[in-house]
């Protein structure tokens, strides 16, 4: 049933979020929020980023360094960063790092912005927190706006981060990982095991008709 519904829906969702999102638009979680510009992820309907947001607000990062790789909108550096954390937010996409720019002055908070490829422009620095909502879908991204989505036609994404990942785990990073049923979760933890990481489950949710896995990796 729950495979029907989306088949029935997906066509009509997806003239609807390409209407709806071919202009900024904000939001809210609690007291923090974004204007999400049309070329990023946005996490208005979609049940990831606001499970993430849930878990993160539970956490004592005041006083911590706190890394969200791949950051999109931005509204989980901007949280985390009102929460008393030295935030760093990094991202390949050029635009959300430059709305990000703008929507943590809105939201009177300062933020360490990274034009980044993983970990690529970081400079060796090490997070108390890592946090990643990573694309999963395997097809081939075809600009930065779909890299938020796709991770490559044989998960190429995945093999460049956990081989970067490894030296942040060293150094006793907690990092944290969310990922959707939608996935192909056992595959994503394979490529990870080649790097000897491990996925330990935190939190287990459902919501509209989709369960997420939040992951400690160590």
């Amino acid at each position: 049933m729950k495979n029907l519904i989306k088949k029935v829906a997906t066509p009509v969702l997806k003239r609807i979020h390409n209407w709806y999102f071919s202009k900024p638009r904000k939001y809210y979680y609690k007291d923090s929020f974004v204007w999400v510009h049309p070329n990023v992820f946005p996490p208005h309907f979609t049940i990831s980023t606001k499970i993430f947001l849930n878990f993160i607000n539970d956490l004592d990062v005041n006083n911590k360094t706190f890394l969200e790789l791949g950051c999109g909108s931005g509204i989980i550096s901007i949280h985390t960063a009102k929460k008393g954390a030295f935030v760093t937010a990094s991202d390949i996409n050029k635009d959300a790092l430059n709305q990000l720019k703008i929507n943590s002055k809105l939201n009177n908070v300062t933020i360490s912005i990274v034009y980044s490829n993983l970990f690529e422009n970081l400079n060796d620095l090490f997070f108390d927190f890592i946090v990643i909502n990573p694309p999963y879908y395997p097809k081939k991204p075809v600009n930065d706006k779909e890299k938020a989505w796709f991770c490559g036609e044989n998960y190429e994404y995945f093999y460049f981060l956990f081989q970067q990942l490894q030296a942040q785990l060293v150094n006793k990073s907690k990092c944290y990982m969310i990922l959707s049923e939608d996935c192909h979760i056992e595959k994503i933890q394979k490529i990870a095991s080649e790097f000897h990481i491990n996925f330990l489950l935190t939190l287990s949710i459902k919501k509209s008709l989709e369960k997420n896995y939040i992951y400690l990796l160590y």
